[in-house]
């Protein structure tokens, strides 16, 4: 069974990006994406992905940490994985209260981000 994965970020070329790693991987499907906040929050609740990696700042005035609020309270065998180019440790830490697995830089840290869901999608054994 793939590992399911919902990509919520609101610059359609870095949306893009991720969809191409992605693709590229082993074991992975993406389910769906979303550009805003509200979208997110629905299509998440509706598609219950294993996984959801969710940037930070959402053009439409809202955040990740909204999308983390509103979802890990009612879904929280889903596992969130932030991204953003604001990768502080007040950020990192407000992320793990709110239910996040981890936290990636943007401008760094791609290729670490795409290793875990590599290993997460490989079966075991």
């Amino acid at each position: 069974m793939p590992l399911e994965v919902f990509v919520v970020d609101d610059s359609a070329p870095v949306r893009e990006r991720l969809l191409v790693m992605l693709a590229e991987l082993d074991g992975v499907r993406v389910v769906g994406e979303a550009g805003s906040a509200a979208h997110a929050i629905r299509t998440i609740l509706d598609r219950r992905p294993q996984v959801v990696l969710l940037d930070l700042q959402l053009g439409d005035g809202s955040s990740g940490f909204d999308v983390l609020r509103a979802v890990c309270p009612q879904v929280p065998e889903i596992d969130f994985y932030l991204l953003s180019n604001f990768s502080t440790p007040a950020y990192r830490r407000s992320a793990e209260e709110l239910g996040a697995r981890g936290f990636f830089d943007k401008t760094q840290e791609f290729s670490q981000l795409m290793d875990l869901l590599a290993a997460r999608a490989r079966p075991p054994g």
